[in-house]
């Protein structure tokens, strides 16, 4: 009966947390330099549903074109983007057995950051399109991580504190070579631009974009739920994951690659997105526990929850102009982290 209640309640606070995603998607929407009633919002939206014809037909009024074409991408973006960055930053505090890890820790972003960098003031992928720049980030990011599962793989087989190592010193030879490229390249417009691209925007959301990103981060999202088990093993140690007869090898290699998969995307359409990963898993355990089976699932609509929102402050805080979203973050997610740091009764899991 406990058991039934419990499960209840779990059950309980998903619906809850759909239902404030939703409420927030449509706050988020009515915001902006044009205020738009929801009853109109809602009318733009189920027209658009029920319509069956092209969101960009022509003709369908200005309410249609600032919430199908403007608002909505950015904000169903947001939303894919916080449930991929909490999701894997889950993953990899499992993964490296550190609370501190986020979905960057591994030498990602560095290997992001370069790739943007020389995309930028090289021209490095220009044949590549208008998205070479997300295009070279999301090449960069995706090699870092092989590295990383290269390097740490040599004189024996990997391990989390040679996966962080490795990650350690990728990320340092990745920051080196940007700063060389930045230091030679003398290009006080192209600078300015990397700076705007670390701090994270969702600004140029696509619905092309979404279609492509929001599969894959959904299904690899269910497939670490999937994985909770194994996920709650790696809390336990290499060790004792084999004394109950499971080599975590394999797994970490693979929920590495798939996590790295994510952040590149993530990279790709909406620049480096931080703390998301590193703040989010850690308020969703003081409210669901440790178990991956329930913290997944929970974390993810709570990431996606806090971007939509963030997204939509960003919007209004300045009036006319938009705050870089990394700002936000950052401002929101330090003193939560110091309140956590200091919180006695909080417990990563594990033995």
């Amino acid at each position: 009966m406990q058991r039934f209640f419990r499960e209840t309640r779990y059950l309980f606070v998903c619906l809850i947390l759909l239902g404030i995603l939703v409420a927030a998607l449509f706050w988020a929407l009515s915001i902006g330099t044009v205020k738009i009633p929801m009853d109109k919002i809602y009318v733009a939206v189920i027209n658009q549903l029920s319509a069956g014809t092209p969101i960009d037909a022509m003709g369908k009024g200005p309410v249609h074109d600032i919430v199908w074409l403007l608002r909505l991408p950015r904000l169903i973006l947001a939303a894919i983007v916080g449930c991929g960055l909490a999701s894997c930053g889950v993953i990899m505090q499992a993964i490296v057995k550190n609370p501190l890890a986020d979905p960057y820790i591994l030498g990602i972003s560095s290997g992001a950051s370069l790739g943007a960098t020389a995309a930028i003031l090289l021209g490095i992928g220009v044949s590549l399109g208008e998205n070479f720049v997300g295009i070279a980030a999301f090449i960069g990011a995706l090699a870092i991580s092989l590295a990383v599962l290269f390097i740490s793989n040599l004189g024996g087989r990997s391990n989390s504190m040679k996966l962080l190592l490795a990650g350690m010193a990728l990320s340092a030879v990745c920051g080196a070579f940007s700063s060389f490229i930045v230091y030679f390249a003398n290009n006080k417009e192209g600078i300015q631009t990397i700076t705007y691209w670390m701090m994270g925007s969702f600004a140029g959301a696509k619905w092309e974009n979404i279609f492509v990103i929001a599969p894959i981060v959904i299904i690899s999202v269910t497939f670490f739920w999937s994985q909770s088990r194994i996920l709650n093993l790696m809390l336990l140690g290499d060790e004792n994951a084999l004394t109950l007869g499971t080599d975590l090898h394999i797994y970490r290699q693979c929920y590495l690659l798939i996590s790295s998969l994510i952040v590149g995307f993530v990279v790709y359409s909406a620049g480096m997105v931080g703390f998301v990963g590193l703040i989010v898993p850690h308020v969703v355990r003081m409210l669901v526990g440790t178990d991956h089976k329930k913290l997944i699932p929970v974390t993810a609509l709570v990431g996606a929850i806090f971007l939509v929102v963030a997204d939509g402050l960003c919007r209004i805080i300045i009036p006319r102009t938009e705050l870089p979203i990394g700002i936000l973050i950052s401002l929101i997610g330090a003193p939560c982290f110091v309140y956590l740091m200091v919180k006695r009764s909080y417990g990563f899991g594990g033995n």
